[in-house]
């Protein structure tokens, strides 16, 4: 038996070891390109080949402006082998702000899809420091003059690619995230704790320090098929894909630019996908309108696992899905990227959960303002904590690094902000973060919670809670709503729900009906344009 040194602890050898296992099983499909397991590993030795030029070093990084799509994936493995991070890029970034994300992650090669090329072109003069430029070909724009045609770049290789200076534990995983508000930050992972991380979640369990090998001995056959319905380019997405690429399952990307739900269903009868990831009520309302707008049309039997995470599912959103995929668990996973695990909910169709409640990891705590342990039903608010396997911190800010990665009773924790209650059979209630805390006469109220309460109204489809300014009471609860197709609420009624199951003072003052509560396209809220939305409220009709 091998022993798995430092420079092997990454997913890179995992994927390289299925490649040499099932060369010829499906690894990633999307719409009526299909590559294989071998396919897949040898373009992202290509990829890799063509980011070592000349001048290519360790601190090099490659960004992905992409789509959910084979390449983002290839490039991805390209990174790994490397040893060095991609950055995950927001496709709906305009000019400045891919600017200042390039430039804080400082860049060196972009890989874009040909939808962007314009944007790309405006921006070629202020990144002095990208060399590479790869385009793929989408069918929208040919490659210009000063970028690499991608399948060029994937046929450089001629043989397994690693950088010069070598592969290790210690390299740089890079995640960025925007968060609820303010600018871009990179999390910083180590690809060991990342590896770990994968392996501890996904079905097969492999031993680290023997991992090529172990790879070889665990695995029979090839895994599942999977969709991830949300992006790659964050971290919900991007994590279900690489949990089946880690059981050598194939990962299906849809063909359309945008989120089509009917094309989703479609593909997963055509698949026969078992695995789906996606996040919150925008997704699992607009697949039940597909299931609604055509009776009988989508099969769905194949459907074992729904892992949601990045927005909270209403129960009777679990309770539509199931209906449709009755052998499915969905799992509700709450996590940041500042910290995996920290709670989930499993709902059956025989047993649909609370909205807004966990069972926590094996590695969280809920502390209270002094740093101690929350008593469970005291009624205590605390901050939730997790600890093990934790990211370095941000890139380049040690600043706000120590402010959310520190130590507790001298164990190195991650704390990332959010605020909970601790319920008497262990659970924990979520209720939002510092940043997003409402204080209305001096009381404090979490958004979170109140969006619990009100994604659980039959009429609502969606909602989210902001807090508006106001000369009184200094901020005042409001809330964004849209309705269910064919069901109507008036905000006296929405209120009303509210107050019933929490204190009067925590119900909405306001409320404006849009025709879509404002969201990225990973389900992510958008408070910023929410809050708009709700001052906008106050004078007029409030519109999306």
């Amino acid at each position: 038996m091998g022993t798995t040194s430092d420079a092997q602890r990454s997913l890179a050898v995992v994927w390289e070891a299925i490649a040499e296992q099932f060369p010829d099983a499906p690894a990633h499909i999307q719409g009526e390109r299909a590559y294989t397991w071998s396919q897949f590993d040898q373009r992202a030795d290509g990829i890799a080949r063509t980011l070592l030029d000349a001048k290519a070093s360790q601190s090099d990084r490659v960004a992905q402006y992409l789509r959910n799509s084979p390449e983002y994936l290839e490039v991805s493995h390209a990174a790994l082998k490397l040893g060095i991070p991609a950055v995950n890029s927001n496709y709906r970034y305009k000019g400045d702000e891919l600017r200042y994300l390039w430039d804080d992650a400082d860049v060196t090669s972009v890989v874009f899809h040909g939808a962007f090329t314009e944007t790309v072109q405006g921006l070629r003069a202020r990144l002095p420091r990208v060399r590479a430029w790869i385009h793929v070909d989408d069918g929208t724009h040919d490659c210009p003059r000063w970028a690499i045609p991608y399948e060029q770049a994937a046929a450089a290789a001629t043989g397994r690619t690693t950088g010069p200076w070598g592969r290790s534990g210690e390299d740089l995983f890079l995640l960025y995230t925007g968060g609820t508000t303010g600018l871009p930050k990179g999390v910083m992972w180590r690809t060991t704790d990342f590896l770990e991380q994968t392996n501890d979640v996904s079905r097969p369990h492999y031993d680290i320090d023997d991992l090529a090998g172990s790879v070889r001995r665990t695995l029979r056959e090839p895994g599942w098929s999977h969709i991830s319905a949300s992006p790659y380019m964050h971290g919900s997405g991007l994590f279900g894909a690489f949990m089946t690429m880690h059981e050598a399952g194939c990962v299906v990307s849809l063909a359309g630019t945008g989120f089509d739900a009917a094309e989703l269903l479609r593909t997963i009868d055509a698949h026969g996908v078992a695995s789906l990831a996606i996040s919150g009520e925008v997704f699992a309302g607009r697949i039940l309108a597909a299931f609604d707008a055509e009776p009988g049309r989508f099969e769905g039997a194949s459907v074992r696992h729904v892992l949601n995470s990045g927005g909270m599912l209403s129960e009777a959103a679990k309770r539509g899905l199931l209906t449709h995929w009755p052998d499915a668990r969905i799992l509700d996973g709450f996590s940041s990227t500042e910290g995996f695990g920290i709670g989930w909910s499993l709902a059956t169709q025989g047993d649909i959960p609370p909205t807004g409640l966990f069972s926590p990891g094996p590695n969280t705590r809920l502390l209270d303002e002094s740093g101690a342990p929350v008593t469970a039903g005291s009624g205590a608010v605390g901050r939730l904590s997790v600890h093990n396997r934790l990211p370095v911190g941000y890139y380049k800010d040690p600043e706000k690094s120590a402010r959310t990665f520190y130590a507790i009773d001298g164990v190195r924790s991650s704390v990332p902000g959010d605020n909970a209650l601790l319920l008497p059979d262990g659970r924990i209630q979520l209720l939002g973060r510092d940043s997003l805390c409402i204080t209305s006469g001096g009381e404090k109220i979490f958004t979170e919670e109140v969006e619990s309460v009100m994604l659980d109204h039959e009429a609502v489809a969606d909602a989210l809670v902001v807090g508006v300014p106001d000369p009184v009471w200094g901020q005042v609860v409001s809330a964004v709503v849209n309705l269910r197709d064919g069901r109507t609420a008036t905000a006296a009624d929405l209120i009303a729900h509210v107050k019933e199951r929490l204190a009067g003072y925590k119900a909405p003052r306001l409320i404006a009906f849009v025709d879509l509560v404002p969201r990225g396209p990973n389900g992510k809220a958008d408070y910023q344009a929410a809050r708009v939305l709700a001052e906008a409220a106050r004078s007029g009709p409030a519109t999306a």
